[in-house]
This record gives C-alpha cells, structure tokens and sequence, in this order.
C-alpha cells in the first residue's frame, strides 16, 4: 500500500514578537521559533494552519 506524499512548510521568523501577546508568543514557541531568522520544517496539516494564521505577520512560510 503507498503512502501518500505529505507536503512540508519552512517557516522563518521575520519580526521580533516583542510588544506582542503572550498568546501570539506562545504560538511561537510552540511552532519552534525561538530567534529572528530562525527557520524550521513541519509537515502540513490543518493544525499548524491555524497557528501559522495567528501569527502571520511575525512569520514566512514556504512550501518545500
């Protein structure tokens, strides 16, 4: 049985979450963003959309 290709997202933090919520920072460290410029990889799912969609302003997400 073949198992489906599941995409994957880079995201990069692009802007200090600083004078920003703590929800907002949260969000953050629980996607793995720590520093400015820091880049990580997850798999997509509806999950992290949503994070990522709380704090889009802070992050760059591409598809690889």
């Amino acid at each position: 049985m073949a198992r489906k290709k599941r995409e994957k997202l880079i995201l990069t933090l692009v802007r200090s979450p600083i004078g920003y919520s703590k929800r907002q920072k949260a969000t953050l460290k629980a996607l793995g963003l720590r520093k400015v410029n820091q880049t990580v990889t997850h798999i997509d799912n509806e999950v992290l959309r949503g994070m990522i969609d709380k704090v889009s302003h802070l992050i760059c997400v591409d598809e690889g």
